[in-house]
């Protein structure tokens, strides 16, 4: 089977557990496919940890969930050297962390100190972490997919800016429409009632990692023309000096997009491109994701918070005004 039919067939099985989220799908699909980290932020009970474990769970690969809370410890999450008796005498030896997985949810990330999230996001970019000298590396499958919730202050640690540009993609989950939500009940009291029955529902077999890998390598080859990269570059750049498109623009942005930017736009641009059946990057495919990739890399100024600006209003504004390849 082609990767592209594995990639939808996975896509299929996560919209059967996930009614009305069809744009997430499609972000994890895209941070997965692009080799890149996202950040996931929605209020409570929007199923930000329901669409990561259907994404592990119909995939053959190791998942591991970390509960992130304010005792929790670097070590915790990386593992540990731990000392024990062999016939030989006594020895370390290293008990990796949940951090060693193919997949790993780091629910509520915000919740954690400074310390705990440093030694996660050093992994995130280093796919390596170091305990008492000694360098371990992740599995080529390695994706860290962190949630948030933005309206709880208290007992909160938000992440600084220069450590949230680490994350490929910053995805928002928003409510569901009304006729979804009647899905979701159904959903979910189809699901306690199969559990509550004697017969376990046979799961299809999981799609493999070399889907991904192949995937990975067919959206290297996808066709990036140099009007495209100057499409993006004048994107990026836009962000940076907002006064040359407008006046208003200009007091909305405190500071702009890193190079980091430049790289996700042209990352989820192609696997964008390949997840729609192109073999070219187009207009569409970066303006599709450029919200999520510039959501969490624009600082708004104190005017801009002042008259209910977002960076979404931003981004907006920006895509009207530079103009197209």
């Amino acid at each position: 089977m082609a990767a592209i039919d594995q990639i939808n067939d996975l896509k299929k099985r996560m919209g059967q557990a996930i009614i009305g989220q069809t744009q997430v799908i499609d972000r994890l699909l895209i941070g997965l496919l692009a080799n890149g980290n996202l950040l996931i932020e929605g209020l409570p009970g929007l199923a930000k940890t329901r669409a990561v474990k259907a994404m592990a769970r119909n995939l053959d690969a190791d998942f591991s969930r970390i509960q992130f809370t304010p005792d929790l410890l670097p070590s915790d999450v990386t593992g540990t050297e731990v000392y024990q008796q062999t016939e030989k005498g006594g020895e370390f030896r290293f008990e990796p962390g949940p951090i060693f997985a193919n997949i790993v949810l780091a629910d509520e990330i915000n919740r954690a100190p400074a310390k705990v999230q440093a030694a996660l996001l050093e992994a995130m970019e280093e796919r390596q972490v170091t305990i008492s000298g000694t360098t371990h590396k992740m599995e080529q499958l390695f994706i860290v997919m962190a949630t948030q919730n933005p309206i709880e202050q208290e007992g909160t640690y938000p992440l600084p800016e220069a450590q949230m540009d680490r994350f490929l993609m910053h995805v928002q989950i928003t409510y569901p429409p009304v006729e979804d939500e009647v899905e979701v009940i159904r959903l979910v009291r189809g699901e306690e009632i199969a559990s509550g029955g004697n017969t376990a529902k046979e799961r299809p077999e999981p799609i493999p990692q070399d889907a991904i890998f192949t995937a990975r390598s067919e959206i290297g080859q996808i066709h990036v023309s140099d009007a495209m990269d100057r499409y993006m570059a004048d994107l990026v750049q836009a962000t940076r000096t907002p006064g040359a498109l407008s006046e208003e623009l200009a007091s909305w942005v405190e500071i702009g997009a890193s190079p980091r930017a430049s790289l996700a736009l042209d990352k989820c641009g192609r696997a964008h491109a390949w997840m729609n059946g192109r073999d070219y990057v187009d207009p569409a495919d970066v303006r599709a994701i450029a919200h999520d990739v510039f959501r969490h890399r624009i600082t708004l100024s104190f005017e801009a918070e002042g008259n209910a600006k977002t960076a979404d209003d931003v981004v907006t504004e920006i895509l009207k005004l530079v103009a197209l390849p």
